[in-house]
This record gives structure tokens, C-alpha cells and sequence, in this order.
């Protein structure tokens, strides 16, 4: 039965190993944005043996490329992206301590196992919500890359970001469970 659940970034292995496909989380704290150009960089650091411009030990990556803020907002609309662009990289992030990603659409089969392997999760957000998804959002501020524009790295302040458990650290696939539910009927 999906629980709704409220959870503080960092996380830790404890709390993403309480989390099931359907879950409804509250994210509190602290995210990080990134999209493909900026999972590439990331990767290609880690390629050369070099430090990350961000500690992503513990942390969660949305994958958003926020349009500009409107005065006196810390970001504009910031609805989710789609995931499966980040699959290239997001094996070697999640090793190196990632605990969790927020995006839309499905995910490989590689990027799954490394979530059972090394514990972490993949939240869905509501595609088309942007801009009541941008309310949960009390701070944006570029970190890295700022020459991606919209796709910069970024560190969020979030409060009550609203997302659902899509994939969690036993290899379950939401996506998958709803048609298998949907065949049954």
C-alpha cells in the first residue's frame, strides 16, 4: 500500500530502502539540477579521475531546465524533463553515492540495477506542472556551468516537493506494475 511519506535530503541508504514504487514523498532541503549537457560534464570529470564541482554523496538530482525567474522569485517554471537522456551517466553518479532522481518517463534497465545495487530511487514528478511545481521552491542558485544557461547545475531549497517513487531499491518499475494491473483487468 503507498504510504506518503516526508524525507530531508541528504539521504541516506536507510531512507531510500523504506521507499516503494507508488510512494508519495515530500522532498525537504536541499536538490541539485542537472540535465544531459551537465550529467556529460559530470561524467567526463569522473572519466578524467577529477572532482565534481558539486557532492552529490547522499543527494538528489532533478532534472529540469527551469525557464528565467520572474521578479522576486527565486525560479520560473521548473517542470521535469525526460529521464532516459540521463541514462548514459547516471550508473556511475548513483556508485558514487547519488541517492535519488526526479525526472519523467522510464528508465533503462542499467540505470534500474544500479539503483538496486547501490541504493537509490527514481521519483517521477507531473509533467506539464511546472509552474505549480516552482512554488515548492524557495531558492535557486546556479553552481556550476553557468554557460548551459537553463541546463546549469543548480542547488535548490525546496519545501514539500511533491513526487512519487517510480523505481526503488528493489528493482520494482511502477510504469511496469501499472500494466501489468491494467492487463489484469
Amino acid at each position: 500500500m503507498p504510504k506518503q511519506i516526508r524525507l530531508t535530503t541528504p539521504l541516506s541508504n536507510e531512507d531510500v530502502e523504506k521507499l516503494n514504487i507508488g510512494d508519495k514523498v515530500l522532498l525537504n532541503g536541499i536538490l541539485l539540477t542537472g540535465r544531459d549537457a551537465a550529467h556529460k560534464r559530470l561524467f567526463e570529470l569522473i572519466e578524467e579521475g577529477k572532482e565534481l564541482p558539486v557532492d552529490i554523496k547522499g543527494q538528489v538530482i532533478y532534472f529540469v531546465g527551469p525557464t528565467p525567474a520572474k521578479p522576486g522569485k527565486p525560479i520560473g517554471s521548473a517542470g521535469p524533463t525526460t529521464s532516459y537522456r540521463m541514462d548514459p551517466y547516471s550508473p556511475k553518479l548513483i556508485q558514487l553515492g547519488l541517492k535519488g532522481m526526479i525526472g519523467k518517463g522510464n528508465r533503462s534497465q542499467t540505470v534500474i540495477e544500479a539503483m538496486r545495487k547501490f541504493k537509490a530511487v527514481y521519483f517521477g514528478a507531473t509533467g506539464g506542472a511546472g509552474a505549480l511545481i516552482a512554488k515548492r521552491i524557495k531558492k535557486a542558485e546556479i553552481v556550476a556551468y553557468p554557460d548551459l544557461g537553463p541546463e546549469a547545475i543548480r542547488v535548490l531549497e525546496v519545501e514539500d516537493f511533491p513526487v512519487t517513487v517510480v523505481n526503488d531499491t528493489k528493482g520494482n518499475d511502477l510504469y511496469q506494475e501499472g500494466i501489468k494491473r491494467y492487463a489484469k483487468e
